[in-house]
């Protein structure tokens, strides 16, 4: 039972803001490098899967749409701000938090621009005109997701736990329980 490529969209839409609301100015600055590292990963395979599944469907039954003509230049924007993060964020980056939030902020913005669009336009036309694909593309992002997750599962786990405050981290750790749980279920059975 695989969500629809739509669901699944809107889930990953749900993850960004949850990330972003999670960030302050007054967050310690090792918590900040991990929800922003949390946020770079999930937006990059969000991108990604849009990009060679959800986008490539919707061209098929669409011509000229404006919005999704926009998609990808906000996708490659999102990119460039990203690589900026990632430097950083890096092991060698000297940041009291400052700079690293007005990059945050121009992220934050352009996701949320970009994930209005999608779903006030994209998605309801996508269920409208590929309703019978849904669930199909839907197993095919799954597919994809948990490809591109399986080199990154110790780095999930890792920003995951260090992006909770102290009291949470249990959670955390459940969490990057199940994370780590899922990517070595599909593992196994891929090799099945």
């Amino acid at each position: 039972m695989t969500p629809s490529i739509t669901t699944m969209i809107r889930l990953d839409h749900s993850h960004a803001v949850a990330l972003f609301h999670r960030y302050h100015a007054d967050t310690p600055v090792g918590r900040k490098r991990a929800l922003v590292r949390n946020a770079c990963l999930a937006l990059e395979i969000h991108a990604q899967l849009e990009e060679e599944i959800f986008y490539p469907a919707l061209q098929t039954v669409t011509i000229g749409d404006a919005v999704l003509e926009k998609s990808k230049p906000e996708h490659d924007e999102m990119r460039r701000l990203i690589g900026e993060l990632r430097e950083r964020c890096g092991a060698d980056a000297i940041d009291d938090g400052t700079a690293l939030d007005d990059l945050f902020r121009q992220l934050m913005r352009v996701v949320i621009h970009h994930v209005a669009d999608e779903e006030t336009q994209l998605l309801p036309e996508a269920e409208r005109l590929l309703s019978d694909r849904l669930q199909k593309l839907g197993r095919e992002m799954t597919r994809r997701r948990v490809q591109l997750l399986r080199p990154h599962v110790g780095e999930i786990a890792a920003s995951s736990l260090r992006s909770f405050p102290v009291g949470t981290a249990s959670v955390a750790a459940l969490l990057a329980g199940a994370v780590i749980g899922t990517a070595l279920l599909w593992r196994s059975k891929d090799r099945l």
